[in-house]
């Protein structure tokens, strides 16, 4: 009996590492509600695509997940803030199905624009709150942040810029 035979002989197939097929766990996972009804997500998903929609190469709200992150981070925030979230999104859909018959994510893009009108006018240091114009104000400057801060934009932006050869600043030695 050769070496070689007697250590194949002996390896068995159950000591050997299995390969196992990864995925990230947000690609297969549901997202569990921790501020928002059901509802009042459904009315943020949409926000979210109207203030940051994806452009030709640039993922927007939807594809960073921005209403998922909103509705996690909202759920560790002061109670004055969630329930300015959500009077807002329930004043949104409620316009909708007052002016439009149907909710808010169901309505087209002109229909909305009508319904964001308040993001449109001169900017006040402080706003009224509790009023339309103070969620959509509070919620376009959160729903922006989540998307550019998001893993999804980074990676595509990043990408970008290396690939066009850096921003041309260089280090050089100086004499």
């Amino acid at each position: 009996v050769s070496f070689a035979q007697e250590t194949k002989s002996e390896i068995s197939p159950a000591t050997e590492t299995p390969v196992l097929q990864m995925t990230d766990s947000d690609a297969v996972g549901q997202t569990v509600l921790h501020t928002f009804t059901p509802r009042q997500f459904v009315v943020l998903q949409r926000l979210c695509d109207l203030i940051a929609p994806s452009a030709s190469d640039t993922p927007g709200a939807k594809e960073a997940g921005a209403a998922a992150f909103l509705d996690f981070l909202l759920g560790v925030s002061p109670e004055d803030r969630v329930s300015l979230y959500r009077a807002g999104l329930g004043q949104l859909d409620a316009e909708a199905q007052h002016r439009f018959k149907r909710g808010f994510d169901e309505i087209t893009a002109a229909q909305a624009d009508e319904l964001l009108a308040p993001l449109r006018s001169a900017f006040v240091y402080r706003l009224t709150p509790g009023t339309l114009a103070a969620f959509l104000s509070t919620a376009k400057q959160d729903i922006l942040t989540a998307t550019f801060n998001s893993r999804e934009y980074i990676s595509v932006v990043s990408r970008r810029r290396r690939s066009a050869g850096g921003s041309g600043l260089y280090w050089e030695k100086v004499d």
